[in-house]
């Protein structure tokens, strides 16, 4: 997951759904990975400035490793001569620069959301009901050059900011320089806008995003985990950091593997004297995803339910210090509950009820330990509205394709004769694209994919350069049609012809002796059904079984 999420791969994953879907992923700046795309990223922003000569655009050049703020900076044109010294130190992503955000107080701020990923297979997606926003310290100006190296102003990172002698801790879950998120909408609701409007677009944001790494995460997942093992068998909270514009559209800034879970911040007592105090916004929404996240996931719950009962007391009875504190904030807290109310509508048509409601059910009686807990605060998205959104998942179609065809328990990249068997099982090659031509394409695309890998584990063929020689396969079958299209034909299409080999083989399975060889051919050369396999070929079978396999996949 740490790996998924860092900039580049998160930006190549998200790209890889913007040529496929571009209005449906158009939540993520456009984005140059450095150095292997400097050139291409010179070139396009000349040509959009030689089109619109008024086009004033500021780029946000951010480490691919960097956290917490850490090397970020902007520049005004691809000329900056810090740009010339990262193409000499580490990767990094160059993105647009968003600069009309919607402003609280005349501060940008964004909005941490945590996001549960309870599991890959199926795919089951949690977002917590409330979150946090951070602000700048400094009163926001638009991009010019003599603001740029203004961080307090452009970067809205928690860690650069906690340093500026404007930051405010504050006691009020509404004001200061770090709130809750439902504080903001409470604001924004009271201005009249539509917050249910705004939770759907988060939301939407959320699964997409989600659903452009997961491809790649099973690719990740197959290679580590043990065959055969029933459910889910891990799971990770995410930090995903975004920003509202101007015109209350989110867009995506990054995703972050290792949200900080921290709940309190260091205050100076004195010169060099720092002490630890409870910060009430963090408790306010850590406690709740990190408790709810135990309730969704521990296997156990009932058992240590009755052993640990401790751990499920609410929140107000384990830190007395801070709860002392809410007394003064019981009228801002009942104007939240009124908003959160809202929050709580369904965003998205669906008809289905989320299984969380399992819990709030069981937490209703009394006999149940989790009785005296709050209702649960994480949301189930997905599949919740899984009908809205599954046509999205061409890739992840294509990495089962993919994985099909690695071989190897543990591998993650394809090998020639892997990709040849593809090719040969899916009928993709002809007159047109002889064998030979397909092992150029793919020392061609393995050859430049594995050029832009720092970390080279193993050779052969890596997810996103099958997708790149998919899409070229999908281009050259389907001609008239635009690319998702494309590319669903030729899934279907693979799709349809292994499923007509799955069938060929378990119809020759039952029809073979009870000593499990196939009835002898009389031709001493032909190859054994295990060969015949490796090479992409079905086992021989009787006429019957053929007819009948073909007669139930007609083509109409």
């Amino acid at each position: 997951m740490t790996e998924m999420v860092r900039k580049i791969t998160l930006s190549r994953a998200v790209r890889i759904m913007q040529n496929l879907f571009p209005e449906e992923y158009n939540f993520y700046p456009r984005s140059w990975i450095l150095p292997d795309e400097f050139q291409l990223f010179v070139a396009q922003v000349r040509m959009v400035k030689d089109g619109d000569p008024s086009w004033k655009p500021t780029f946000i050049v951010k480490p691919d490793s960097g956290c917490q703020g850490d090397g970020i900076y902007l520049i005004k044109d691809p000329s900056d001569i810090r740009l010339a010294g990262t193409l000499q130190s580490r990767p990094a992503v160059v993105q647009e620069y968003i600069c009309k955000p919607l402003l609280i107080d005349k501060l940008k701020f964004d909005i941490r959301l945590y996001v549960l990923l309870k599991s890959l297979e199926p795919l089951e997606i949690y977002i917590a009901k409330d979150g946090l926003s951070r602000f700048c310290t400094e009163p926001y100006q638009e991009p010019h050059p003599r603001n740029l190296h203004h961080i307090f102003m452009h970067l809205t990172n928690y860690s650069l900011n906690i340093h500026s002698g404007n930051f405010v801790h504050s006691d009020s879950t509404s004001t200061g320089s770090k709130r809750t998120f439902s504080s903001i909408l409470c604001r924004l609701s009271s201005k009249g806008v539509d917050i249910k409007k705004v939770w759907s677009d988060i939301i939407s944001l959320v699964i997409k995003t989600v659903i452009a790494l997961t491809p790649e995460l099973r690719v990740f997942y197959q290679s580590d985990i043990p065959a055969g093992r029933p459910g889910p068998t891990c799971f990770q909270i995410l930090g995903f950091d975004i920003l509202l514009m101007k015109n209350l559209k989110p867009i995506l800034l990054e995703v972050n593997a290792n949200p900080s879970m921290r709940i309190e911040h260091e205050q100076e007592l004195s010169p060099g004297v720092f002490e630890n105090v409870p910060s009430l916004v963090d408790e306010e929404v850590k406690v709740a995803v990190i408790r709810d996240t135990l309730r969704l996931m521990d296997p156990f719950k009932k058992k240590r339910e009755n052993h640990f009962p401790d751990i499920y007391m609410d929140r107000k009875h384990r830190f007395p210090p801070v709860s002392d504190r809410m007394s003064s904030l019981k009228l801002q807290l009942s104007k939240l509950s009124i908003v959160r109310s809202q929050q709580l509508g369904k965003p998205l048509a669906s008809k289905e009820e989320p299984p969380d409601s399992d819990l709030a059910s069981a937490s209703a009686g009394g006999a149940s330990p989790e009785g005296h807990l709050p209702s649960i605060c994480l949301k189930q998205v997905f599949p919740k509205y899984a009908k809205q959104f599954n046509y999205l998942r061409l890739v992840d179609r294509m990495a089962n394709l993919f994985i099909r065809f690695l071989g190897i328990k543990g591998t993650m990249k394809l090998g020639p004769t892997g990709f040849r068997t593809f090719i040969r099982n899916c009928k993709l090659s002809s007159g047109s694209l002889s064998m030979a031509a397909v092992d150029i394409l793919y020392i061609d695309i393995t050859r430049r994919w594995n050029s832009m890998t720092v970390v080279h584990q193993d050779s052969g063929m890596g997810l996103q350069a099958f997708v790149e020689a998919f899409f070229y396969l999908a281009q050259r079958k389907f001609k008239m049609l635009p690319l998702h299209e494309q590319v669903a034909s030729l899934i279907d299409l693979c799709e349809y012809h292994l499923s007509l080999l799955d069938e060929k083989r378990l119809v020759c399975g039952r029809s073979a002796p009870s000593g499990g060889r196939p009835p002898h051919s009389g031709t001493p050369q032909e190859a054994t059904p295990t060969a015949q396999l490796a090479e992409g070929h079905p086992p021989p079978c009787t006429n019957s079984a053929l007819k009948l396999s073909h007669s139930r996949h007609a083509l109409s």
